[in-house]
């Protein structure tokens, strides 16, 4: 997902990394009833990373499931033989997930540095706009490679910089956003964790919404809008923030970009370590 984050709070004032996670947890929780009505644009990308999945598979991870969309999706894609473990951070996400069950879906509450899952568990990894959210990119990185089958892949949508620019834009401010990392620090923090193959592409993406009322509802409704520290904003903020935003009207709406990043990492189909 995306936020409008100051930079100071993704540093996490408080020191303790458990505190945004918490808090990341009780913000997407608290959007789960809203997510697929406002989900769109995160539904959408998600549809691109369906071309690099593998042909088979008998047991996948969806890491960030949220309400479990694709999580069912991919089920029914690879039949009765295949398991799948639908991970989300938020309670209140997979409270929304059993409302619609599958039976050959596990929803499983934990967080994504540090997944509950046994070495060489998986044969594919599919996370669409969640590993943004995550404060460690290397420990994702580094657990994605642990819990991958030799000959696994994985598959990764995730938020570049530039992403959201008209929001900066808008209120005046980059810092208003969240850091989005480069496609080179993700490539990097890949190889790091001991990828050999590592694919990537930057795709830019813009969806259209018909005031900032709509684009702060497609933002704020799937739980982005999670932060540190709380910031009121006076009525002349939100004037100011309105009429900078319609000097960038577009005839489809105010537009909304992001840069998608599509990752694909395979991992080298060599035996894991015995289990200790």
């Amino acid at each position: 997902m995306t936020a409008v984050q100051s930079r100071a709070a993704c540093r996490n004032e408080t020191g303790d990394p458990g505190v945004w996670r918490r808090q990341v947890a009780r913000a997407f929780s608290r959007a789960s009833d809203r997510y697929k009505q406002l989900a769109l644009a995160q539904q959408k990308m998600g549809e691109a990373l369906w071309e690099h999945l593998p042909a088979h598979a008998r047991s996948v991870l969806d890491l960030g499931c949220g309400p479990g969309h694709w999580s069912r999706c991919l089920a029914e894609h690879y039949g009765a033989d295949c398991r799948v473990i639908g991970l989300d951070i938020a309670p209140g996400m997979l409270a929304t997930a059993h409302q619609s069950p599958s039976p050959r879906v596990h929803w499983l509450c934990a967080d994504a540095a540090d997944l509950p899952l046994a070495d060489c568990r998986v044969d594919v990894a599919f996370s669409n706009l969640a590993i943004q959210w995550c404060p460690d990119l290397d420990a994702i990185m580094a657990e994605l490679f642990r819990v991958l089958r030799p000959g696994g892949r994985a598959v990764i949508n995730t938020l570049g910089p530039g992403t959201l620019q008209e929001l900066a834009h808008a209120w005046s401010s980059g810092d208003a956003l969240l850091p989005f990392q480069s496609r080179e620090r993700h490539l990097a923090s890949a190889r790091l964790a001991g990828f050999g193959k590592v694919q990537s592409s930057a795709v830019s993406e813009r969806f259209h919404y018909p005031d900032l009322r709509a684009v702060m509802a497609s933002i704020k409704g799937v739980g982005a809008h999670a932060t540190r520290r709380t910031v009121t904003l006076t009525r002349s903020d939100v004037a100011r923030a309105e009429k900078r935003y319609e000097a960038l009207r577009e005839a489809a709406g105010l537009p909304v970009s992001y840069q998608r990043l599509c990752i694909v990492l395979d991992k080298e189909p060599t035996p894991c370590p015995p289990s200790s």
